[in-house]
């Protein structure tokens, strides 16, 4: 009864002889609403309904008086035969406006054979996406709702207010209406569905939350309705070539679709609503039609729930030289045992129940070089995981995977990081220090001269083009680096080798600075020793960079 009283006072504070005019030309309640600047939770109440409004507005206006009010309230003639008595009378009480979706009158893509359909009931479509929910097994604690909606609803929004100025400017309740003041769909469905969802998940609504419940709409043919705005002269918008502007292909989007498809259909609604602000008003009735014309049938709907990226991150350590940090496959064969990326990820994508990761690192290291030390920062960035990893999970799966693969990757200070960590992780590959060991042979004895020299150099610069080795899949620049220090360690009995300890900047191709790789890196150590410098081993031994702490 308080809601009923709530809904029908906010009825009685508009004005009934419009009320009734646009409900008589087929406005459903929500977007009379929301025309009108009306917020709250009237909106999620299952009695606002065109039977309602028309039943409460009698005392104040003669219905009878406005001719397309019997028509479209009254009784329902249809003469299509082949559905249902309550399908037709859904498909003929579609709003001309929100088309459907404010009326949760949205034909489900998955059971358009049956044409089943849900009629103005808040609750009912909590519940559905409830069984969503349920059936992809999510952990969340809260959540935040996603709806895009078809751009043309922005078109047929600015018909109807043209309709009303046109119609009722003169009235001194149009004074106090801005359409400024008007609620767009997409909040109107948020204040409709937020508080039967909360009620029914349990969990509170918010906006910063990783999990997101998606409503993604689409009308195929309200959509055609676009090209008089792509036709016009005052902005040449360019088509997606999907052929509408929802970003929807098809009707079974995957999860990590979601985020690109809404982010599309944001793209698309800014665009329109562009070129709707560059179109005067007499320009715009011009072309469209005010109000707008009714369409029987309603939007499609996909709903669905993914949760944005969990990441994962700590530094990786490799013990094996036969061990590529991400997959490595020539013409179909594997190079390598394994990879450092697929021992780590394998072990973290089930324990989160996500539906694919992403591995990223701070730099690479080629696949017969170690990674010692401290290791080297890595994350791995976890698609619509199901599940919110603790911080007993997380030593646990430290734990697995330090013993698996016979250790040859161990990880450590593994821990559940934000997005910012990546953009930290991305500065440090190109900004930090890092330190390396590696076994060099030059062509002569090595002298005590030699030791001194080399470890008398201090921030040495150097200019590297692109190593031969990998100018298939680098672009030729010329890169500018810094060898910060650098010292030699003789090695017991021999002559011609030593132990090279250097620290270079972060992008340093390392055996190209030994072996000069044919004068494309200047100097290095050959040209400073005079003599002819060959790599045997390289071991990364520090990785200085803080971007999980």
């Amino acid at each position: 009864m308080e809601e009923e009283k709530a809904v029908k006072s906010t009825l009685l504070a508009l004005p009934a002889a419009a009320v009734c005019d646009l409900l008589s030309i087929g406005v459903c309640p929500r977007c009379i609403f929301r025309i009108f600047g009306v917020r709250g939770d009237v909106y999620s109440s299952c009695v606002l309904s065109i039977a309602s409004l028309s039943s409460w507005l009698k005392p104040s206006v003669n219905l009878m008086e406005l001719p397309k009010f019997e028509e479209n309230i009254g009784s329902m003639k249809v003469k299509d035969s082949c559905h249902s008595i309550e399908e037709k009378k859904s498909r003929e009480e579609t709003c001309i406006v929100c088309l459907g979706v404010l009326q949760i009158l949205c034909v489900d893509q998955k059971e358009l054979t049956t044409c089943k359909v849900k009629i103005n009931n808040m609750f009912e479509a909590a519940v559905a996406i409830l069984e969503t929910l349920q059936s992809e097994g999510h952990q969340f604690n809260s959540f935040c709702l996603e709806v895009s909606i078809p751009p043309v609803v922005l078109i047929r929004d600015r018909a109807l207010w043209l309709y009303i100025k046109e119609k009722y400017g003169s009235e001194n309740w149009f004074k106090d209406v801005a359409v400024t003041d008007c609620l767009s769909v997409k909040d109107a469905l948020k204040l409709s569905l937020t508080k039967s969802l909360e009620d029914l998940l349990g969990k509170n609504s918010d906006t910063n939350s990783s999990f997101r419940i998606a409503l993604i709409y689409k009308h195929t043919e309200a959509s055609l309705e676009l090209d008089f705005v792509h036709g016009s002269k005052e902005n040449n918008l360019k088509r997606r070539k999907t052929g509408e502007n929802t970003g929807i292909h098809n009707g079974n989007l995957g999860a990590i679709d979601a985020a690109r498809t809404t982010a599309n259909a944001g793209e698309s609604f800014a665009a329109v609503q562009r070129t709707l602000n560059s179109m005067s008003e007499d320009d715009f009735a011009k072309k469209y039609e005010c109000p707008p014309k009714k369409l029987y049938e309603p939007c499609q709907i996909t709903s669905l729930c993914y949760r944005t990226s969990i990441y994962i991150g700590g530094r990786y350590l490799k013990y094996s030289r036969n061990v590529s940090q991400t997959c490595w496959m020539i013409d179909d064969e594997r190079m390598g045992e394994a990879s450092v990326e697929e021992i780590i990820g394998n072990a973290i994508l089930p324990y989160l129940r996500g539906d694919r990761y992403k591995f990223h690192a701070a730099g690479r290291e080629d696949i017969d070089v170690r990674m010692l030390g401290s290791g080297r920062p890595f994350l791995v960035e976890v698609l619509n995981a199901r599940v919110i990893p603790t911080n007993a999970d997380i030593m646990e799966l430290e734990t697995k995977i330090n013993n698996s693969k016979d250790g040859i990757v161990r990880v450590r200070e593994l821990k559940a990081v934000g997005s910012d960590a990546w953009n930290l992780m991305r500065e440090g590959e190109a900004e930090k220090q890092k330190q390396y060991a590696a076994v060099v042979w030059i062509s002569r004895t090595l002298t005590d001269e030699d030791f001194k020299r080399i470890s008398e150099i201090k921030e040495l610069e150097i200019e590297q083009k692109t190593p031969i080795r990998v100018l298939h899949r680098r672009s030729p620049l010329v890169r500018k680096r810094l060898i910060h220090w650098m010292k030699a360690e003789s090695i017991k009995g021999s002559s011609q080798y030593f132990l090279l300890h250097l620290c270079t900047q972060a992008g340093t191709y390392i055996k190209e600075f030994v072996h000069g790789d044919l004068g494309r890196t200047y100097p290095n150590i050959g040209s400073l020793l005079g003599c002819v410098a060959e790599i045997l081993q390289l071991d990364v031994t520090d990785v200085k960079m803080d971007c999980f702490d």
